[in-house]
């Protein structure tokens, strides 16, 4: 039975709680102030503690700093008569799990300690996050990632690599198509040989041809002296060639016949040189559409599909952002020598709603971006620049017909529409905040973010 500890100097907010949790089924002991619980939590060990703001002798804060030097696996939530934005933020900074107001709803509240304590739980069973790649399900090679999805990507790695059969890469931009590339090359018997990628898509045409296959001197303007191609670098071991649905028309001709012949001649040259090197390429495109279409060679898209791999975008792998973004959190903390640890539980719901278009290099570039702003050393929702998405359509005070020659504010109608849907969802659902996100179809921690949101932008309330 999880263990809580309620410190609160009103007897009658304890008695609430104590009841409440009690019923729930937890194991509920009680303090009247910070300097007791203190006391308290040297001599036992509590799951949970949720802990008055303002207390006599020892506030809520300073508890919050306490139990994180005695106890660190504990969870922290605080309870305040009115959570500011300043509140939040002194929080959440000193570890705080979350922050609740007094007129909590039962269920919400609930809602809050359960997933207070399954995410401590979590993270107790979890080894520490990055050990060397190859020795955890949740890495292969370069790669991160624990769902279904990707473990059945990294099995087809591990069978293919054995092979020295061509592989054709399948995913959106930013999928990490590289990645798997690198992956197939380290764990094949081609590893201790070069591994070159070259983007078909980023060379000009007149530029790519030398690029892979070399040239002599004289072959053309600016050939001052023969020069080996890509091809002749990788050989013994790995070419990618990434964005192939690219390659233009008379170079799919050409890269047909070093897959028959295996040879390769030079811009200029008369003398066939002999490669032996592994093909992997990868596109974002369809390539049998473009077959159809006549732009890409149906006997060249055979040759390089001997066995596909698909890579899922992250919108399909959701469960694989917590990890993602720790690991990105280490590695630019590390980077830019910061002090950042893991990310709030509100900034890491935000990103579990977010499609992600770019996928994972996306979601890199923002975990980027929100270590270079913190400073504290944990993400908030605050440093997480996300873009905006809507869908549907929105009641405007604008009015109809021409746009107003003094303009508009589109974040205060953006803010406007957006407290009016809340506001409906909540008396719909009678206040309970559990309730009304499963109306908006959002998470309970989001719809709890946006709330608080849109009362910090306007001053409301003041931290008890």
């Amino acid at each position: 039975m999880e263990r809580i500890l309620v410190v609160d100097d009103d007897r009658g907010m304890q008695d609430v709680l104590d009841i409440m949790l009690s019923r729930a089924g937890y194991q509920v002991a009680t303090a009247d102030d910070g300097a007791a619980a203190l006391e308290i939590i040297r001599k036992k060990k509590f799951d949970l503690v949720i802990t008055d703001l303002k207390m006599p002798r020892v506030d809520g804060i300073d508890l919050l700093k306490g139990v994180k030097e005695t106890a660190p696996e504990t969870a922290v939530i605080l309870l305040t008569a009115f959570a500011s934005g300043e509140t939040a933020l002194a929080a959440m900074r000193e570890g705080a799990y979350d922050y609740v107001e007094k007129n909590f709803n039962v269920d919400d509240m609930l809602a809050i300690v359960r997933d207070a304590i399954d995410k401590k739980e979590t993270a107790r069973k979890e080894p520490a996050l990055a050990p060397p790649p190859g020795e955890d399900a949740r890495y292969f090679g370069t790669m991160v990632g624990r769902s279904k999805e990707m473990q059945k990507v990294y099995a087809l790695i591990g069978k293919v690599a054995q092979t020295p059969a061509n592989v054709l890469i399948l995913g959106e931009s930013g999928t990490g198509k590289e990645l798997v590339a690198r992956a197939i090359h380290d764990n094949s018997a081609r590893k201790g040989r070069p591994f070159v990628a070259i983007n078909c898509g980023g060379i000009p045409d007149n530029l790519l041809e030398s690029e892979l296959f070399g040239c002599m001197k004289g072959s053309f303007t600016g050939a001052h002296a023969d020069r080996a191609g890509l091809f002749e670098v990788a050989r013994g071991g790995t070419i990618f060639l990434d964005e192939i649905a690219e390659l233009p028309v008379i170079l799919q001709v050409k890269l047909l016949r070093v897959l028959q012949e295996r040879t390769i001649r030079r811009i200029g040259g008369s003398e066939d040189i002999r490669v032996d090197v592994r093909i992997v390429s990868a596109t974002n495109q369809d390539l049998q559409a473009k077959v159809k279409k006549g732009e890409f060679r149906e006997d060249l898209y055979f040759r390089l599909n001997v066995i596909p791999i698909h890579i899922p975008p992250l919108r399909k792998r959701k469960e694989d952002i917590p990890l993602l973004a720790q690991y990105f959190i280490e590695k630019y903390a590390r980077e830019f020598g910061k002090e950042v640890k893991r990310i709030s539980t509100y900034a890491l719901e935000l990103l579990m709603g977010y499609p992600f278009p770019g996928n994972i290099r996306e979601l890199e570039n923002i975990i980027e971006r929100s270590v270079a702003l913190e400073s504290s050393s944990i993400i908030l929702p605050e440093n997480l620049i996300i873009a905006e998405e809507g869908s549907g359509a929105v009641a405007s005070s604008v009015p109809a017909g021409a746009f107003p020659e003094t303009g508009i504010d589109l974040n205060g109608e953006l803010e406007r529409f957006e407290r009016e849907i809340i506001v409906k969802a909540l008396e719909k659902a009678r206040g309970s905040k559990t309730k009304a996100a499963s109306l908006l179809g959002v998470s309970f921690p989001s719809l709890r973010h946006r709330i608080e949101k849109l009362s910090m932008e306007n001053g409301e309330g003041e931290g008890r």
